[in-house]
């Protein structure tokens, strides 16, 4: 099984919508967004026929009013703020607390309670590409990291059931804990960089993470007819680092286009669909030849 996953240094360069248009040039494959805090992916894949599920994680401190003496102790501890009292009573703000379990452990009442919080709902529907899973978390909630590993946990099972060999992820943009979590088992990061100072920076920034967890990254310039000098650079660069350079795609409103109308570029009769076509193709061969290295990394031999 290949995962692949579609990542950036930032937001802006087009990832989710070369995702959207891998999506249906892939076969046989797994489709997952991984971007919890802004999903998007679904607004093109429109899945249908799907499953909910709540995402608890983390803890909340209740007060159980019938319980609280007043005492005012979990307030004067709360380094957050998130505890206040009224009218004799303690009162916690949701929004406010972070879930230490200080005043839950702490108070003489024993007057808190420290359930599980509901932090996002996670989906499975089908799409005209196959499977997709997706996530959205709750404003303001963390647990972004936790959410990915499950949602990349349940596309492992899903591919397995299903027989599919390959899981095609749309990762976060930057390099935090989501990005971390995206990249854990992927067989091959596809990053995404825009042709200029700032694209350049964070893709450098991106491509140090990839290289710290050893994911091997292939690399695609958008936008890339808008600053041919900046493009050059990051080829430069590519091969200075021994990145491979999957290709180059020019700047075009047929994607906005496309986008506009709910369907992926390659759906369309765009001149660039021929472009990513044979991007993908390109895509497809390194992912197979990355798997085929980590197999036989770990003494399976070369016989897939």
């Amino acid at each position: 099984m290949r995962e692949i996953v579609i990542i950036s240094g930032k937001g802006g360069t087009g990832k989710t919508s070369l995702c959207a248009a891998f999506a249906a040039l892939a076969r046989n494959a797994v489709l997952c967004d991984l971007d919890v805090d802004v999903p998007d992916l679904h607004i093109v894949l429109n899945p249908r026929d799907g499953e909910s599920h709540l995402f608890m994680g983390g803890n909340k401190a209740v007060v159980r009013e019938a319980d609280c003496v007043g005492c005012g102790q979990c307030s004067s501890l709360c380094r957050f703020d998130a505890v206040t009292m009224r009218d004799g009573k303690a009162c916690i703000s949701e929004l406010d607390c972070e879930g230490c379990g200080v005043c839950v452990a702490l108070c003489p009442a024993r007057a808190l309670d420290f359930p599980e919080a509901r932090c996002g709902d996670w989906y499975i529907g089908d799409t005209r590409f196959g499977p997709f899973l997706h996530a959205v978390l709750v404003p303001g909630q963390e647990n972004s990291g936790k959410l990915v590993t499950l949602l990349k946990r349940e596309a492992r099972e899903l591919a397995k059931k299903t027989g599919r060999e390959t899981i095609l992820c749309d990762g976060s943009p930057g390099i935090g804990c989501p990005v971390i979590s995206s990249l854990s088992g992927a067989t091959l990061a596809v990053a995404v960089v825009e042709p200029s100072l700032s694209g350049r920076h964070d893709f450098d920034r991106v491509a140090r993470v990839c290289s710290h967890f050893r994911v091997p990254i292939g690399v695609i310039v958008n936008k890339a007819s808008i600053n041919p000098e900046e493009t050059e650079r990051i080829r430069a660069y590519c091969e200075r680092e021994g990145h491979t350079l999957l290709g180059t795609v020019p700047f075009t409103t047929d994607i906005t286009a496309a986008t506009i109308e709910g369907k992926a570029v390659t759906e369309t009769s765009s001149g660039i669909s021929a472009t990513l076509a044979a991007i993908w193709d390109k895509i497809d061969a390194l992912a197979d030849s990355k798997a085929r290295e980590r197999l036989q990394l770990r003494g399976f031999g070369t016989d897939l």
